[in-house]
């Protein structure tokens, strides 16, 4: 860890952000195979390479300075929608409870209310918190898990147990990285009362 570059974020494209594309384009692939299809299995594969996709590219991109700005921006837009696209899919699928989709898909809602607060201080976006990360690590972990705990016999149970271990926690913190946001938007509000002084964080 400690012979990572850290660079300032640059224009243009990079390997990390073709990676985050892929993860981009599993999304539909992951809703056809299990609505369509019924293929769980195949499925499960889409889902662990979008959680590897995750991964890779942030690491790589700190790893080899390729830092960019499309990056910051992509990536956790693309996290949100993959775990929004498989929540739904999952509660449509019978894998998971409404009220779990519910508070998937609420928590997004309540981040993209906070959207023009940003932008009347003319501010793209605020930095990815590492709390945010770790929300979506345990649910791209947690997802997997539900899907193949679909079933009877001992290890359909033991997936069950750690897929609701991680879903209770990815849950748990992705509302508390939603209230730090709410919070960084109020401090940025009162501190930055005039849009004409706006500042980007990107």
């Amino acid at each position: 860890m400690a012979s990572m570059v850290t660079t300032q974020p640059r224009s243009g494209w990079s390997l990390p952000n073709t990676l985050t594309v892929v993860r981009l384009l599993t999304i539909p692939i992951f809703v056809w195979l299990v609505l369509s299809h019924q293929r769980h299995l195949y499925a499960l594969g889409v889902l662990v390479v979008a959680g590897a996709t995750d991964f890779f590219d942030g690491w790589l991109a700190r790893r080899t300075g390729n830092v960019t700005r499309i990056g910051e921006l992509l990536d956790p837009i693309v996290d949100r929608l993959f775990i929004l696209a498989a929540a739904v899919t999952l509660w449509a699928n019978h894998s998971i409870p409404a009220w779990l989709a519910a508070m998937v898909l609420l928590r997004d809602v309540f981040l993209w209310t906070l959207v023009p607060l940003l932008r009347s201080r003319r501010v793209s976006s605020l930095p990815v918190h590492y709390l945010g990360k770790a929300a979506t690590f345990n649910l791209l972990y947690a997802f997997p898990l539900l899907l193949l705990a679909n079933g009877h016999g001992a290890v359909h149970e033991i997936a069950r147990t750690f897929a609701w271990a991680f879903t209770l926690w990815g849950v748990g913190l992705y509302w508390w990285v939603g209230i730090i946001y709410a919070r960084q938007v109020a401090s940025l509000i009162r501190s930055v009362p005039s849009p004409r002084r706006g500042r980007r964080v990107a």
